[in-house]
């Protein structure tokens, strides 16, 4: 899967966009979902999915699969916000918090309205926020992406540490998958108790991997004479576009509005 982001970032139909011009128009969108009401982060989740998905040429079912496994992180949180427990002698305060509960010993555990509420606002600001993240992985390729924050200012040190992170982490998936292979072919998770000392020896492998294959990162920089800033070719092919510049900040005005009238609306009936 991460092999495959990679390759989009470098094929999508968008690949020719100024990346400043794609990374600001999802942070405008990021900051709006931070401050905005559950509807206006539902359409900024459709909209950054129309850019993806029609625009970029991103295939809908690796978008999705990335949503889905997004979403399951808001399902773990999800009990610990609608399940709440209160003494039974402080019933009367929350019974109409309550949409259904049972008794524990001395404890009233129930499923809360209110929290409903919170799980569905986390929900939208998430998946909005996740929309806007998968825009810039999906069309920007990563050492493009360092760039940028090389000429906004970031420290070369920050972005050369990044990039080695990132880059590693396809060594690891390589290696990982090829030792979890070879284990499955001779039987190494037939059983529970065969599978945990395959998995122990698999984790001891990686590691031992992961070591040797720093070493020799190490030493062929040093036979290339690295000075301390890793320099990365990227072509400028790219350039800015006025139609998408102006879709983008019109939409962006109607968000804003948007939100605007709901606030009105809200502190009115208030």
């Amino acid at each position: 899967m991460s092999l495959q982001i990679d390759t989009l970032a470098y094929t999508n139909r968008l690949r020719w966009l100024a990346p400043e011009q794609k990374l600001l128009f999802a942070i405008a969108l990021l900051i709006i979902a931070a401050f905005s009401h559950s509807l206006v982060q539902f359409l900024i989740a459709v909209w950054m999915s129309t850019w993806t998905i029609i625009y970029a040429g991103i295939p809908s079912k690796i978008y999705f699969k990335l949503v889905y496994v997004a979403s399951l992180f808001w399902l773990t949180s999800l009990p610990a916000l609608v399940i709440n427990g209160v003494n039974i002698s402080n019933l009367h305060l929350v019974q109409s918090d309550s949409v259904a509960g049972l008794d524990i010993g001395s404890y009233y555990v129930y499923i809360s309205i209110h929290g409903m509420q919170q799980g569905f606002m986390i929900l939208t600001r998430a998946i909005a926020s996740v929309s806007c993240l998968y825009f810039i992985m999906l069309t920007i390729p990563f050492t493009e992406l360092l760039q940028v924050l090389r000429r906004v200012g970031f420290p070369v040190l920050l972005t050369d540490l990044l990039l080695l992170m990132y880059r590693f982490i396809f060594v690891l998936l390589n290696v990982s998958a090829e030792l979890w292979i070879a284990q499955q072919a001779r039987g190494g998770y037939s059983s529970f108790n065969v599978g945990m000392k395959s998995l122990a020896l698999l984790i001891g492998q990686l590691l031992k991997r992961t070591i040797e294959n720093y070493r020799q990162v190490s030493l062929s920089l040093a036979s290339r004479g690295f000075n301390g800033e890793f320099k990365v070719w990227h072509p400028h092919r790219y350039h800015l576009s006025k139609r998408y510049a102006i879709e983008a900040v019109i939409g962006c005005a109607l968000l804003i509005a948007l939100d605007w009238y709901d606030h009105a609306t809200v502190f009115t009936r208030i």
